[in-house]
């Protein structure tokens, strides 16, 4: 049975590449979905494989990066829909414009396995997201040391987005980072530059803030994404279905 008559029979599998010390990402795109299929017919299941990664450094995230192809033949071992890669800044430190390579290689993986699916990174997504919105000015808030944040600064602003203010938290433990209280965001971001055309609340998949977006929106009366939306966003695009899911923003609304 081919990957379109299972998304049309409703039962779709989400591949998910996961940093191994990532807590975050299989709670937060799970809940979007769930709460999707409250309104909608489809049904999700979800399948992870993992790369080591437990401090978030350069070296460390270039090591991770190329455990991804591994992670992407085993997935496709299940024949999953669509494949979403965790790690926003390990794409963003691997140069401009890598989502779009690390996007066709990690597909390539599974049409070598023949259970291709198209693949998802959550920086594309952030990226992708932002263009959705409409976005050209905005601020962000990370949880990276300050030159990590810098790389990701730059990468977005390849992309064609200016940002004009950040703020990082420099925790470089990726489980402490995934420790953090998902409505944090919603008090920090009180700190940032509000004369832009969006925030992003959590420029980073391990950093929870799904709790916060709604709140941020509700104050500051601006579109307001996270890495974590921004990846369910472009996984439902991928799949060819209604990005509906009310609740979480702008982009999901």
């Amino acid at each position: 049975m081919n990957e379109q008559r299972k998304v049309e029979q409703n039962h779709i599998r989400v591949g998910l590449i996961v940093p191994s010390s990532n807590t975050t990402m299989e709670t937060e795109i799970p809940a979007i979905l769930r709460a999707r299929e409250m309104v909608t017919p489809e049904r999700f299941t979800f399948h992870s494989s993992r790369m080591r990664m437990k401090t978030v450094s350069k070296d460390e995230l270039a090591a991770m990066d190329a455990d991804s192809d591994r992670c992407a033949l085993e997935l496709s071992d299940a024949s999953v829909d669509v494949l979403g890669y965790a790690c926003l800044v390990a794409i963003m430190s691997m140069g401009k414009g890598y989502h779009r390579i690390a996007e066709k290689r990690l597909h390539l993986r599974t049409s070598e396995n023949d259970h291709p699916a198209p693949v998802v990174t959550s920086a594309g997504a952030l990226v992708d997201g932002l263009h959705a919105l409409g976005a050209k000015r905005i601020s962000i808030l990370t949880p990276y040391m300050k030159p990590l944040t810098r790389l990701v600064i730059d990468y977005i602003e390849n992309e064609g987005i200016e940002v004009i203010d950040s703020i990082s938290l420099e925790i470089a433990d990726n489980l402490a980072v995934g420790r953090q209280n998902p409505l944090a965001p919603a008090e920090i971001t009180k700190k940032l530059n509000s004369n832009v055309d969006a925030i992003v609340a959590s420029a980073c998949v391990q950093m929870p803030s799904l709790a916060s977006v709604p709140l941020i929106e509700a104050r500051t009366g601006l579109p307001v994404i996270s890495a974590s939306v921004a990846t369910t966003y472009m996984l439902l695009k991928q799949l060819g279905l209604n990005t509906h899911v009310p609740g979480f923003g702008s982009l999901l609304s």
